[in-house]
């Protein structure tokens, strides 16, 4: 199914339909959990889901960029950025060499 989108609804929707929670109990679940890991790279903490993979927080020094339009050079200010990084488990899930719910 490329090309969807999951969103939250859907994730509490699934944790309503797995594990029996009412939907309420469901949707404060999930959104306690996004709001933690919000919280903890907010702070600068790296987040590690074993078999999921890293939320990790990283710093970008100051550099040159160049507005495409007009083409002159703009300096991009020091910023911190997360990026994801999956676990080998979900690569091979992606990469279809594991079976969906099948541990390493």
């Amino acid at each position: 199914m490329a090309g969807q989108t999951v969103t939250r609804a859907d994730l509490c929707e699934a944790v309503y339909q797995k594990i029996g929670l009412s939907r309420t109990e469901s949707s404060k679940l999930v959104e306690a959990v996004l709001d933690e890991i919000c919280d903890a790279v907010a702070r600068g903490e790296n987040v590690k889901l074993s078999s999921f993979g890293s939320f990790v927080v990283r710093d970008k020094g100051e550099r040159i960029g160049r507005n495409p339009k007009t083409g002159v050079e703009v300096p991009i200010e020091p910023r911190r950025v997360m990026v994801f990084k999956p676990s080998n488990v979900m690569k091979a899930r992606i990469n279809g060499q594991l079976g969906e719910g099948e541990d390493e």
